[in-house]
Order: C-alpha cells, then sequence, then structure tokens
C-alpha cells in the first residue's frame, strides 16, 4: 500500500460568519518550526479591509443593544467549543514550537481568559459607571457606551492566547472588531474563527484577516469607518507615524499595550474593556 501524502489545509478568511477567500486570490505559505510546509494562508488586501470593516459596521448595533448577560453567554460558549477542541488546538501549537506542555498551558489559559470576560460583561457597568453629585434638584448619570468597529493587530508571537486576549475584552464590551492575524502562525487565528463559527456569535462580530502588517496598517487606520485600532507588538517608528497620522483624520482612537508576557495580569484586566467604551453623561430631573 503506497504512502498516504498528507494533504496541506489552504486557510481561508472569517468574514460575517463565512470563510471566503481573500479578494486579491494571492496566498503566501506558512511554515511549522521545522521549516516544513505547513499550510497556505490568504494574502489579504485592501478591498479585503474595506468588506471585512463594512461587515463588522453592518453587525455592531445588534451586538451592542444586546444585554450583557446575553454576550456573557455567548463568551462561555466560545471557551466551551475551545475546551471541545482542544488537541487539535494543542496539535498545531505543538507543530510551530510549543512543547506539549505549553501547549496545554496556552489552551487552558484561553479558556480561562473567555470565562473571565464572560463574568465581566454585566458588572463593568457598574463598577465602572457613576453617579455623580450635582447642585441642583437633577440626577447625573455617567454610564459606558462602546465605542464601535475596532481595528485589531492580533500578537505575532502569541497566536492562541494573545488572539483571545485582545479579542475578548472589546467584544465583551459590546463593540465589533476586524482582526489582523499573526503572520507566521495564522493557522491558530483560523481555527479560532472556526471556534467562533459555532458559538452563537452572531455574523460579523470578529472578522479574521491574514496577511502582512507592513501592507495593511495603513488601510486600517486609515479607513473612516474603524473607530479604534489596538496593538501590542512594538512597531517600528515609520509604522507608528503613519497609524497616528491616519487615526487623526477621523480621531480614530489608539489604543498601544506593550505586554511581552500573556501569563501576566497585565493582559487580563477589567480595565481593558474601559480602553474600548465612551462615556455619555446624562441629566435627570429629580421628582420626573
Amino acid at each position: 500500500m503506497s504512502e498516504h501524502l498528507e494533504v496541506l489545509k489552504t486557510y481561508k478568511i472569517y468574514v460575517g460568519g463565512n470563510f471566503p477567500r481573500t479578494e486579491s486570490g494571492r496566498y503566501y505559505k506558512v511554515f511549522d518550526s521545522e521549516g516544513d510546509l505547513l499550510a497556505n494562508a490568504c494574502l489579504c488586501s485592501r478591498k479585503d479591509v474595506r468588506d471585512a470593516v463594512k461587515t463588522a459596521r453592518g453587525a455592531f448595533n445588534g451586538w451592542a443593544s444586546r444585554n450583557a448577560y446575553n454576550r456573557g453567554q455567548i463568551l462561555y460558549r466560545i471557551a466551551e467549543m475551545l475546551e471541545g477542541r482542544r488537541a487539535e488546538f494543542e496539535k498545531q501549537l505543538s507543530r510551530i514550537g510549543f512543547t506539549k506542555a505549553e501547549a496545554e498551558s496556552d489552551v487552558n489559559t484561553s479558556i480561562d481568559r473567555l470565562i473571565y470576560y464572560a463574568g465581566w460583561t454585566d458588572k463593568y457597568q457598574q463598577v465602572f459607571g457613576s453617579v455623580n453629585p450635582v447642585a441642583s434638584a437633577h440626577f447625573n448619570f455617567s454610564i459606558l457606551e462602546p465605542t464601535g468597529v475596532t481595528g485589531i493587530f492580533a500578537p505575532e508571537n502569541s497566536p492562541l492566547l494573545g488572539l483571545v486576549s485582545v479579542i475578548a475584552p472589546v467584544i465583551a464590551g459590546g463593540n465589533v472588531c476586524v482582526v489582523l492575524a499573526s503572520q507566521a502562525y495564522p493557522t491558530l487565528s483560523i481555527l479560532f474563527a472556526e471556534v467562533l463559527n459555532s458559538s452563537d456569535v452572531p455574523g460579523g462580530v470578529v472578522n479574521i484577516l491574514t496577511g502582512k502588517k507592513e501592507e495593511l496598517a495603513e488601510h486600517f487606520s486609515s479607513h473612516m469607518d474603524v473607530n479604534a485600532l489596538l496593538y501590542t507588538d512594538a512597531l517600528n517608528t515609520d509604522m507608528k507615524k503613519m497609524i497616528d497620522e491616519n487615526a487623526s483624520l477621523n480621531v480614530k482612537r489608539i489604543v498601544k499595550k506593550n505586554i511581552e508576557d500573556w501569563y501576566s495580569d497585565k493582559s487580563q484586566d477589567p480595565y481593558l474593556l474601559l480602553d474600548f467604551q465612551e462615556t455619555k453623561t446624562t441629566w435627570h430631573p429629580v421628582g420626573f
């Protein structure tokens, strides 16, 4: 009997709850820790970014208007589905250089992180909102509302735990996102997209693209319908300047988090939810 020839997977992108091919028709090779060909991944273009942002915008009102308890249920469901596919994720992590113990720890912490933010969805309003004292016969309330469409550059060297850690607080607070996956290790991002697709997350809430940050950063930062941009890896001076200048065109919020250890307390913090919230103050007359 002839030797079995492994069928390498071509990973598509995740937009609107579907797995389309890149509009550009371009792909790039992904290698494992031994330098062997692991898979092919889409090399996305400006058109892919625009399509993903449009889809995210269409999903925003529905997701933001869901009650906090329901969003928590959905985040918990993501954790459940990730738990059910842990062996597949551990195998993929081991192929890119994680030891068995490291892979198991990465999956466990990713599951725990999803549950952590699921627990915060119906609490952060009470903790961080306020009733403000005023010198008149009024009640004055400060409440939090989601910022909107968030662009995320996923951590390059933490393709699962880092990815989960940047997505979870964004969607827990009612935002939607377009994520650019780790260029070197995109397979974990699309596997996680498959988990999202089976976890009651409405289409368009999380959209995941693959490709080159150097090519797509300009399109993320200049898109007028992106309200915020998050990145955690160090960027070169020219790219940082370009992002800041483009963000000024629509007063886009830029969130820069220098996180190197994704197991640290710094990477799991309720204040990460606040980075993508707007504070609205309302007045109400006493007695009405």
